[in-house]
C-alpha cells in the first residue's frame, strides 16, 4: 500500500526531530498520560480502558497488541517535539520548500493536437515554499488526500512540466495511480 501524501508530510517533519520518540510501550504510555494530563484522556485517545493505561504505566503490561501499538506510536509521534516540528514546517514554508519524489501516472489537459496520454513517470522535484505552505496548511485544516494531491500536482505542473512557467503555458496536470510518494524537507 502506498503512503498517503499526508503521511509523507508527517514523516518528513518527523525527520527533523532532535531526539528519538519513546520506544517502549511503558515510556510511550507515560509520555501520552503526561501530555494529555491524565490516564482517562489517554485511554479515550487510544480507545482502551483507563485501567489498561494504568497497567502499562506501572509496567504490569509490556507488549501491546498490534493495533494498539500502532495507535500508541501515532499518538505519541503526533505530540512529540511540537516546537521542532513547527520550526521545520515554518522553514519549509518560508525559505526552503520541499522535495517531492514520486512514481505515478501523469496525464495532461493541453491544447488540441498535443500528446496528452497519461503515462507512469518517476519524478523528483523541488517545490518552492509556497507549495510547502499550501500543503501544510491544507493538512492542518483537514484536507482529504485528493485535495493534497491536487496541490502537489499544481506544484509539479508549475516546476517540472512548465519549468517554473517558462514554457507550456496553460498545461494542466493530472496526478493519479501513485505507486511511490516521498517528501523531504
Amino acid at each position: 500500500m502506498v503512503d498517503s501524501l499526508g503521511e509523507s508530510l508527517d514523516r518528513a517533519l518527523e525527520k527533523a526531530f532532535t531526539r528519538p520518540a519513546p520506544k517502549s510501550a511503558q515510556a510511550q504510555m507515560k509520555y501520552l498520560v503526561k501530555q494529555l494530563k491524565g490516564t482517562k484522556a489517554a485511554a479515550q485517545a487510544l480507545g482502551i480502558s483507563q485501567r489498561t493505561v494504568e497497567r502499562y504505566v506501572t509496567g504490569k503490561l509490556k507488549r501491546p497488541r498490534r493495533d494498539l501499538r500502532g495507535r500508541l506510536e501515532r499518538e505519541v509521534k503526533k505530540r512529540w517535539q511540537p516546537q521542532v516540528r513547527a520550526r521545520a514546517r515554518k522553514k519549509a514554508a518560508s525559505t526552503d520548500g520541499l522535495v517531492v519524489s514520486t512514481r505515478a501516472r501523469f496525464g495532461f489537459e493541453a491544447a488540441a493536437g498535443s500528446t496528452d496520454d497519461a503515462r507512469i513517470r518517476d519524478i523528483t522535484q523541488a517545490l518552492p515554499p509556497q507549495f510547502a505552505d499550501q500543503l501544510f496548511s491544507a493538512r492542518e485544516q483537514g484536507a482529504n488526500e485528493q485535495q493534497l494531491r491536487q496541490i502537489a500536482a499544481d506544484g509539479l505542473a508549475q516546476m517540472y512540466f512548465r519549468a517554473n512557467n517558462s514554457r507550456a503555458h496553460g498545461l494542466g496536470v493530472e496526478f493519479t495511480d501513485v505507486e511511490r510518494l516521498d517528501i523531504e524537507l
